[in-house]
């Protein structure tokens, strides 16, 4: 007799759908897929040997592993399981539903000049090969991170950006944090990727860049202060020798 799936089965399965698929993007993003996909495949094997071919002594064997499994994944995926954390209890995750309830957005001409604030700011560090690193808040809340800075909540304009990247500015060294179009602190501290496949010859700033967009959704800019080269980090990726017209559409398209 053929049984039909109720609308709570039907949830369910969409559900944990959902799940895999959310796990899966982050771990993609943090570099730790490979590793994922092992657990899956351990996982996988077990079934088979326990419950299908029901060998006893492999299966025993096996279950040891599994029954300390948790604490292994918990030990394995400590940075993912607290980005995940930090994304779904992000203060500004119920911020953005607070405003889908009430309808109030950003006006478009507001958001784009803000946009081109930051362009033309990145525009000059490139010509002037003067070093730079902003960062641009997400859903995820950067509070932590703010608070390694100086704090300075100023409304944000290329022109203050240039002056804190100044050479000779004591705030030029760290990152830029902005959040609701203001600048929130300079001279940051953020957590440093230890990627291997990064080039060589790539400094802190890009590694901090890609430290943060690792762990959080914020998207990262960064101007090399050797080359004047513009880069954008962002869930995990790298993007180098970016142009101020692929600058524009990667920070209308993902930030705004």
């Amino acid at each position: 007799m053929l049984i039909l799936p109720n609308l709570k089965d039907i949830i369910d399965i969409l559900l944990v759908a959902f799940l895999l698929y959310a796990t899966y993007k982050l771990m993609k993003s943090s570099g730790a897929l490979s590793i994922f996909i092992g657990v899956l495949f351990f996982v996988a094997l077990w079934v088979l040997v326990s419950y299908v071919f029901e060998m006893r002594l492999m299966g025993a064997i096996m279950n040891k592993f599994i029954s300390v499994g948790a604490i292994a994944l918990i030990v394995l995926f400590q940075n993912e399981i607290r980005r995940f954390l930090v994304m779904l209890g992000s203060r500004k995750r119920w911020q953005i539903i607070g405003r889908f309830f009430t309808q109030k957005k950003v006006p478009k001409d507001k958001s784009d000049a803000y946009i081109m604030q930051i362009v033309l700011a990145c525009q000059e560090f490139s010509k002037k090969k003067t070093g730079a690193l902003i960062i641009l808040e997400g859903n995820t809340y950067l509070g932590e991170y703010i608070h390694s800075g100086e704090r300075l909540d100023a409304v944000l304009s290329g022109q203050l950006l240039q002056n804190i990247f100044f050479k000779n500015s004591p705030l030029h060294d760290g990152a830029v944090i902005i959040s609701d179009f203001r600048i929130k602190a300079a001279a940051c501290i953020l957590p440093v990727s230890h990627d291997g496949n990064l080039p060589k010859n790539l400094g802190l700033r890009h590694r901090a860049a890609l430290g943060i967009s690792q762990v959080t959704d914020a998207m990262a800019i960064i101007v090399s202060e050797e080359s004047g080269i513009i880069s954008v980090a962002y869930m995990g990726e790298l993007q180098r020798h970016l142009k101020i017209e692929d600058l524009e559409r990667l920070l209308t398209e993902k930030v705004i």
